[in-house]
């Protein structure tokens, strides 16, 4: 068996035998439990093992967490470490108000500052302080200064939240798939020296990916230094800003700026100041926003809707930079929508290049969501003269994905094809890629769910739940719509 084999049977046993020991305890119900309970430890034995390496490395280094807190000192001896009530007592009671209570820089990055927004609401969830101690045990065998194992503890840590994906069903809007990430960031192509952002962090797999597109650019260790606080991003949910940053931590993202908060509480002179080169991300849809937090935005645009709201903020935050450019994963709802979301897909046309569509196919996100979903590409070159659409189709034979059939990402192979052979203005049309002019998709109320004129739309054979689906969007559009018509009304009235 190979070396490399060995560390990743010995790290999946480690897991294994934590999980076992994790079901013992009353007070973990399911992987939704189970899962960001093993994540804060394996976080604060990385934290600690690498914090260790820094000291080591770089004798002007103040590390974040002193005595007693570290791992090294309340978890990493069997023989002296706390069990039972004491170590219960100590992790509820001591370590965990520590963590929360460190004060940093308050800019987001800072170590200190890090551990206190992922430690603000996290909580031992274990009943049984011997269970802990067990635990604890095993989380120490897993070392975080061997690369290997780091490169082999990211696999297996990935597979763990496509788990907690598995488990949380609806809670689970914070994974996307990663062929999905992959694809888009390629496309984007984020460039050293550039900042690249996700308003809506969650776990982390944009960036992650974004920075490994990254180091693969750079030659030396000079310039893989030099991309150190190139991400930056928001995350307002406390359970994805935990399992983000462990994510991140495990693929040696460096230096990211993560703020635990929302992205949408920004007024726009406030994003386009804030700007950045790049944003990849897949904003929550379907889900509603404050009241308040509608006002930091155009009353004329104003919508509860998080989708639409995520849309707005992703054009101010790119529209300073000439390079500025992005991808967005979007519901089909956006697509066809008028009303407010009509007003602010007139607004992406007119100040940005939309340049391509492409319409994922059916069940992406099946069985959370059977809401059909889109990435639109835009950039900061000027207003859309064209907009290109590519429907990506499902594989031959297959009506829809599963868990245990997921997307591939060989089956984006023939549009990557398509994308690369030509730019914008070389693109050749084919049975899944055709163009609208701008002039034409105005004149349609900015509707952009076109029909592939290539396939016939057979309604009888969509599925129900996605017919069921739009229906429930086209309602929400016209909630959305009646309530700015509410807006202006009010408005005019003053």
């Amino acid at each position: 068996m190979s070396a490399a084999r060995t560390r990743q049977s010995t790290l999946s046993s480690i897991i294994k035998r934590a999980r076992d020991i994790m079901r013992k305890d009353a007070g973990l119900n399911g992987d939704t439990d189970r899962i960001p309970q093993i994540a804060w430890l394996l976080f604060l034995k990385a934290f600690d093992d690498m914090e260790d390496s820094r000291t080591v490395t770089d004798p002007s280094y103040t590390p974040a967490l002193a005595a007693p807190y570290r791992w090294r000192d309340w978890a990493a001896d069997a023989t002296t470490r706390r069990s039972g009530d004491a170590m219960l007592d100590f992790v509820n009671d001591d370590l965990l108000p520590h963590l929360r209570e460190l004060r940093g820089s308050g800019k987001a990055g800072d170590a200190k500052q890090n551990l206190s927004d992922i430690f603000g609401e996290t909580r031992n969830r274990m009943l049984s302080g011997y269970l802990l101690a067990d635990l604890v045990d095993e989380v120490n065998k897993v070392s975080f200064t061997s690369a290997d194992d780091i490169h082999t503890m990211a696999h297996l840590y990935e597979s763990m939240l496509r788990e907690m994906r598995d488990a949380a069903g609806d809670a689970g809007e914070f994974y996307t798939p990663r062929p999905v990430i992959r694809f888009v960031v390629e496309r984007i192509d984020p460039k050293p020296g550039e900042a690249i952002m996700d308003p809506a962090t969650g776990t982390g797999g944009f960036l992650v990916e974004a920075w490994e597109h990254l180091v693969a650019q750079t030659k030396t260790a000079k310039q893989r230094e030099a991309l150190r606080g190139s991400l930056r991003g928001f995350e307002k949910k406390p359970m994805p800003f935990l399992l983000g940053q462990m994510n991140m931590m495990l693929h040696g993202v460096d230096g990211a700026q993560i703020a635990r908060g929302n992205a949408l509480t920004f007024s726009a002179a406030e994003q386009r100041r804030e700007g950045v080169d790049v944003i990849l991300t897949n904003p929550p849809f379907g889900g509603e926003e404050e009241d308040d937090v509608k006002t930091y935005f155009p009353t004329g645009l104003r919508t509860p809707e998080t989708s639409w709201l995520f849309l707005q903020s992703v054009m101010e935050r790119i529209s300073r930079s000439k390079t500025g450019r992005a991808g967005v994963v979007v519901p089909n709802g956006v697509l066809f929508a008028d009303g407010v979301g009509g007003r602010i897909k007139k607004k992406l046309l007119e100040k940005f290049n939309l340049h391509t569509v492409l319409r994922l196919p059916n069940g992406i996100f099946s069985p959370y969501t059977p809401i059909p979903t889109n990435v639109l590409f835009f950039d900061n070159t000027g207003p859309t003269k064209d907009v290109w659409f590519y429907e990506l189709p499902l594989p031959d034979g297959r009506k829809n994905y599963t868990k245990t059939k997921p997307l591939r990402y060989e089956e984006f192979a023939d549009c990557e094809s398509w994308w690369e052979e030509g730019n914008l203005t070389k693109r050749v049309a084919n049975d899944q890629a055709w163009k609208l002019p701008a002039a034409d998709i105005a004149a349609n109320g900015y509707n952009l769910d076109m029909h592939n004129p290539n396939r016939p739309d057979d309604l009888a054979h969509r599925p129900p739940r996605e017919l069921l689906s739009e229906l429930i969007a086209t309602e929400r559009q016209i909630l959305d719509l009646l309530e700015g018509l509410k807006v202006q009304i009010e408005g005019d009235a003053r």
